[in-house]
């Protein structure tokens, strides 16, 4: 019988009821102090149709934040805000992940303490903008991280597992995608470091690798996925090597036996990019492989069948949809995306898109 969306699947000790996947999708909606509440629960439970939900990423540190209101989870009332988000999600029959993000130069001094300035491998400047309490603001030059401060952030992803445990998520996923910390240190765009984080794919792979043998020492392998994005360019981020690159991160997390390998496909801008063989990603790694980046049902059905991939992920479908699973079962239309919506606020454009029946009976 061949793989499909609705098929279940096995990763590590739990099951999960279909292959469909709530990709992680930043909403600036925490409360004060970076504080996940009622609303953000709401929002995660009516979405626990999805066979596995990766929830928003998340700043390990104070540090690591890099936009307004996004969550963290290093402090105990971070934790107990999101305990509340897991309790939804399982009492509704869900599974879900948390996201473990540092932006690294991705962010601005007003979000650091005492007014720094941003961490980095090595001290240069992101073109771009973040949005902050003053409005869109230039990104702020960041400094590079000495040898010996490093240790203390992995670290802090550590601590964070722990803190993601007791607050009841199936599992952690490690972001190392789309130009944050970790994709800093290994993209050659953004590293160029001397010493022995810097140069050669396994120095620039050695932070990645340090932060995901840190977690999975408090998670366990089985409860631990990576999230990469080899040719996304957003953040202004790029490698000279990326196949080469990837190549080697992919071969040096298959002996770490990690839940999964979570690659986002392309460029999420959708500008065309050049030949890429994700098919090289997935075999050198050798455990599931969730694909992402512009996936529809039919689409994503494929390559499943064809055994491109394990899982599948979504981001804006599911921001629209709640009920993405029993639209995508019963071949349903999809409600149109709020794009004004997307970032801080309320309810609106969060939690009051219409379900499948209430459309139906409009």
């Amino acid at each position: 019988m061949p793989t499909t969306l609705f098929s279940p699947l096995q990763l590590g000790s739990i099951t999960l009821n279909n292959r469909i996947v709530m990709a992680p999708l930043t909403r600036s909606r925490a409360g004060d102090g970076n504080v996940p509440h009622a609303l953000n629960a709401l929002y995660y439970a009516q979405r626990a149709s999805a066979g596995l939900i990766i929830a928003e990423a998340t700043q390990v540190t104070p540090e690591g934040q890099g936009y307004i209101t996004t969550p963290g989870i290093h402090s105990d009332e971070q934790t107990a805000g999101w305990k509340a988000v897991t309790d939804a999600v399982h009492a509704n029959g869900g599974r879900i992940f948390l996201q473990l993000w540092h932006v690294g130069r991705i962010s601005h001094t007003s979000f650091q303490p005492h007014a720094a300035a941003p961490v980095a491998p090595s001290a240069i400047q992101a073109e771009g903008k973040t949005y902050t309490r003053d409005g869109f603001v230039p990104l702020s030059k960041p400094r590079a991280l000495d040898t010996d401060e490093i240790p203390s952030i992995v670290a802090a992803y550590a601590q964070a597992t722990r803190n993601a445990l007791e607050a009841g998520f199936d599992g952690v996923e490690v972001h190392a995608a789309n130009g944050y910390l970790i994709d800093q240190f290994l993209r050659d765009k953004t590293n160029h470091r001397t010493d022995q984080y810097g140069g050669s794919f396994e120095n620039r792979s050695r932070f990645l690798l340090a932060v995901v043998d840190a977690v999975t020492t408090v998670a366990g392998a089985s409860r631990v996925g990576v999230r990469i994005s080899p040719q996304n360019a957003f953040n202004d981020i790029s490698d000279s090597q990326p196949q080469a690159l990837f190549n080697h991160v992919a071969e040096q997390l298959a002996p770490r036996k990690l839940a999964y390998l979570h690659v986002i496909e392309g460029d999420m801008s959708g500008a065309p990019a050049a030949p890429f063989d994700y098919a090289a990603i997935k075999q050198l790694f050798g455990g599931l492989y969730m694909a992402n980046n512009g996936y529809d049902k039919a689409r994503a059905s494929a390559a499943l069948a064809e055994g491109r991939a394990d899982l599948v992920a979504f981001g804006k479908p599911f921001i629209a949809n709640p009920d993405l699973v029993t639209r995508f079962l019963l071949d349903a239309p999809l409600n149109p995306l709020q794009a004004a919506t997307l970032y801080g606020g309320s309810h609106p454009g969060y939690t009051d898109y219409p379900l499948l029946q209430s459309t139906a009976a409009a």
